[in-house]
């Protein structure tokens, strides 16, 4: 539970503060007259994210086993590598993010009405399908026969909102590149569970090997309906009983990816410098 109610907060939180964005900047130019178009915006990609996830929970029912495997072990993965490109966007951009909004906020109130409501739309709209995607695959992989994870994805979002407004007051104050950073590591760890679900499920639909090759079976020590089962499975979505392909495919995405993530700022771009030649040694070049 407590891995989806991450998923929900750390999305959510995101959405919320592009909204805060908006509407702060509209407020405080005296463009009052623009902020309907802005929720009509908004309230169009709410609708098209609950849409998806309509579509992806019960569009796969009618699925044979296999295909629903398939299906399933396929967005999983889509779902993975979109939160990661997701967490390292945000870890770049979050502090220019407010000046890339309003620059975008300024074309569109020169273009009219259209132009503000796509832009609300666009800004929204991508964290939503995003969230929609993950959330759906995290919900199906830590699911356990309770409505727990969607509580947790639900009490997350909620908490995301009411940051939002309170952020929106002025109210609170948090570093939030720090806030991201650490989050953002968190969801790397959930999301390497839900990849690893996503390798079994295509193992099931006997698109990939190996299903019967376990690299270790702890069910006796850690029994998946016990409640620290639960717990563990809840956090980071254990399984007690892994194949090799699913541990060796977790191990390959947490360790770079969660040392890569964590590295000071800057890492990936930073190059070795040439060293400065002499005068006497550019001369004789």
């Amino acid at each position: 539970m407590f891995g989806n109610y991450l998923i929900g907060l750390r999305e959510g939180l995101e959405a919320s503060l592009v909204v805060c964005i908006l509407i702060a900047y509209l407020v405080k130019t005296d463009r009052r007259d623009a902020l309907r178009p802005i929720w009509i915006g908004i309230a169009i990609a709410v609708a098209v994210a609950l849409g998806f996830g309509f579509a992806l929970t019960f569009g796969s029912q009618e699925l044979t086993f296999e295909a629903q495997e398939a299906l399933g072990g396929s967005l999983s993965i889509i779902a993975v590598g979109l939160v990661t490109w997701m967490v390292f966007w945000m870890r770049r951009t979050a502090r220019h993010l407010k000046a890339e909004l309003h620059g975008k906020l300024d074309a569109a109130l020169q273009m009219g009405t259209a132009a503000l409501v796509a832009t609300a739309f666009l800004a929204v709209g991508r964290e939503g399908l995003e969230t929609a995607l993950f959330v759906w695959a995290s919900v199906r992989a830590s699911n356990d026969g309770t409505h727990g994870p969607l509580i947790g994805v639900l009490l997350g979002l909620l908490t995301a909102v009411a940051l939002g407004w309170a952020f929106y007051r002025g109210a609170l104050r948090i570093n939030l590149a720090k806030f991201f950073t650490w989050t953002g590591g968190m969801l790397v760890i959930v999301a390497a569970g839900v990849l690893a679900y996503g390798v079994h499920d295509l193992q099931e639909a006997q698109f990939l090997g190996g299903l019967s090759s376990k690299a270790f079976d702890i069910s006796e020590t850690i029994p998946p309906d016990s409640w620290y089962g639960t717990l563990l499975k809840g956090v980071l979505n254990f399984q007690p009983d892994p194949t090799v392909l699913q541990v060796v495919v977790w191990l390959l995405y947490l360790i770079p990816t969660l040392a890569v993530f964590l590295a000071p700022a800057g890492f990936l771009s930073r190059k070795a410098k040439p060293e400065a030649q002499s005068p006497r040694e550019s001369a004789k070049a």
